[in-house]
């Protein structure tokens, strides 16, 4: 048997202004074929790959991606359970499920684990990428045809009145977090500065204790923050 591996295939100089991906995927014929996708696309650099979990933790400690695209079944540790462990090793990564999985409750673990998103194998090429840039830029991105199953799964475990920790304002984002939009889409709406949305939502995590735009969102609905605005 062929040892599965963890190889680092782009630049990992701190010099450019690549955006860093590594991938983890334990079918070789599709990992080649996405970062064969991605090495193509202007402003990416695939820096990692690895064929399971734990060459994958190793390999993000190594490298320290912006984004990491993970899948959700592989040999040794599953992709969610893997979640944690990269994020100690990457705490700026952001982590992104891709994966043949239309399982609602493997899409909420997923998120509640940390992941910033949840792909399926079958989105098409661009709205990977654009995904992709979503994710670094700290969008949470969710594939169309999971949205509504989070929706489900979240309000069949939602919790009444929320605890009075955020101001009218932070709220108020948050709503706009719950719907999906991002920080550019929110600052519109809200007639204020993009950067004045971010710090808000740094506010917002900080204050949940949460560690992504996604699980805010999680938090909105369940607290019923989304209905409100």
């Amino acid at each position: 048997m062929t040892p599965i591996q963890a190889s680092v295939v782009g630049d990992t100089t701190a010099g450019g202004a690549a955006l860093r991906i590594a991938v983890i995927d334990d079918h070789p014929l599709f990992r080649r074929g996405l970062i064969s996708l991605l090495a193509r696309e202007p402003g990416f650099a695939v820096v990692a790959e690895a064929a399971d979990g734990f060459e994958g933790i190793k390999a993000v400690g190594a490298t320290r991606p912006d984004v990491v695209l993970l899948d959700l079944n592989m040999p040794g540790i599953s992709g969610i359970d893997a979640i944690g462990a990269i994020r100690k090793e990457a705490p700026a990564a952001q982590v992104v499920m891709l994966t043949v999985s239309e399982d609602a409750d493997d899409l909420l673990k997923a998120l509640r684990n940390g992941a910033s998103g949840y792909l399926l194998k079958n989105i098409d090429s661009e709205f990977l990428v654009a995904a992709i840039r979503r994710a670094a830029d700290g969008d949470s991105v969710v594939s169309p045809e999971m949205t509504g199953k989070l929706v489900e799964q979240v309000r069949a475990g939602a919790k009444p009145a929320p605890e009075d920790v955020l101001s009218a304002r932070e709220r108020e984002i948050l709503a706009h977090l719950a719907r999906g939009r991002s920080n550019k889409e929110i600052a519109r709406a809200l007639d204020v500065a993009e950067s004045t949305v971010k710090i808000h939502v740094q506010h917002i995590l900080r204050k949940l204790n949460l560690a992504s735009r996604v699980q805010a969102a999680i938090w909105a609905v369940e607290h019923g923050v989304a209905t409100r605005s």
